[in-house]
């Protein structure tokens, strides 16, 4: 059955699978649709297929079995120079014995443009990411975040619609990190191009994606905005590699009016909302964030059910207070707590009780 969005999608991946030895799949009966302009990341761990499928759409690699459609033209047979993708690597790829602006008029004089216009589109590349006055110099005499601006100009140099992002920033340190992510979000919303970026970094993919396809295993195994994704992750896969999350396992007891009655391996019941749990004697991880976890009484429902915890560890973070408790036999419960003028210090050693809202808290499967 063909994917329905692909008539609208300008990036369409139909019932792709890869294999590079026929018999093991790295890329496993994947479909994706993506509209024009969308800044769409693929996040996953090491080996989950994320970069084999940009591979794809840039034509290094071929699809095993499947389609990919570029604007609704299967592009399976094009060879990459042909199919007007840029590119950014996380070792910038730049030409060493070639000057910045020779860098850059490279894709240019590929594609047969006159000397003019070459010079006007370099000029307007290079002012994009602020590096105007650096046309003279070679690679070598620029540091690491200056060779990613270039490499980021030489990719939009020619103005494609479809630009593909591997770790693009990984090489480099954290702060210059978060101001490179901020300039290509910014950039692909101006230039209303289409971006396909691959990280395995979550911070950059919630910061930076209109949507987040989480690879595991050759899968997508959730594609949606990144708030959906932290706040609604649909099985425990997702839960765990989304964002600091804490999971305490136990059996449903029953689920009624939408509300799962969870028994911990402890013996304690708590509340949570059933994502992928349906009967009751299922086996569940129960999902629930550090930030959505109250230890004030006075900001959880009378009724709530709570659980007793030990104070193992408080951490002083500047923004945010970190404590780790031990509940219901878990050591690694972690609490996140705003550094605010009247926030609570909790010491080691102290029993307090916490809660939260059954919303927050997901039953996921086991």
């Amino acid at each position: 059955m063909a994917y329905d969005q692909s008539t609208d999608a300008f990036v369409a991946f139909e019932r792709v699978q890869k294999s590079y030895d026929g018999e093991t799949l790295v890329v496993k009966d994947l479909n994706l649709a993506m509209p024009k302009g969308e800044f769409l990341t693929m996040l996953g761990p090491s080996g989950s297929g994320k970069t084999t499928c940009l591979m794809m759409l840039a034509g290094f690699e071929t699809a095993t079995h499947g389609e990919i459609l570029l604007d609704g033209k299967p592009i399976n047979n094009i060879p990459p120079h042909k199919r007007g993708i840029g590119m950014v690597f996380q070792n910038y790829a730049l030409f060493p014995h070639m000057t910045v602006a020779e860098n850059l008029s490279f894709p240019l004089e590929v594609r047969k443009i006159g000397k003019s216009d070459r010079e006007a589109k370099i000029k307007r590349a290079l002012d994009m990411v602020q590096m105007g006055a650096f046309g003279g110099r070679r690679p070598a005499q620029l540091s690491g975040g200056q060779q990613q601006r270039i490499a980021l100009a030489r990719a939009l140099v020619f103005e494609p619609e479809l630009v593909l992002m591997d770790e693009p920033l990984g090489a480099l340190d954290k702060q210059l990190r978060e101001t490179l992510q901020f300039e290509i979000t910014r950039l692909a919303h101006e230039l209303g191009i289409t971006v396909v970026y691959v990280t395995h970094d979550q911070t950059e993919a919630l910061t930076m994606s209109d949507r987040v396809a989480v690879f595991d295993d050759g899968r997508i195994q959730q594609l949606a905005p990144p708030d959906e994704l932290y706040e609604s992750p649909q099985n425990s896969f997702v839960a765990q590699f989304i964002g600091e999350n804490n999971t305490l396992e136990g059996v449903v007891k029953n689920i009624t009016d939408g509300l799962a009655h969870v028994q911990l391996d402890s013996g304690d019941i708590i509340d949570c909302k059933p994502v992928n749990v349906s009967k009751p004697g299922e086996r569940t991880k129960v999902s629930i964030r550090p930030e959505r976890v109250e230890y004030n009484k006075d900001r959880l429902s009378p009724d709530a059910h709570t659980l007793k915890a030990e104070v193992l560890e408080f951490i002083y973070m500047g923004d945010i207070f970190r404590t780790r408790l031990r509940v219901a036999g878990n050591d690694d419960f972690v609490v996140k707590t705003r550094n605010a003028p009247d926030q609570v210090r909790l010491k080691p050693g102290q029993q307090i009780e916490i809660g939260w809202l059954p919303e927050d808290c997901r039953a996921l499967d086991a």
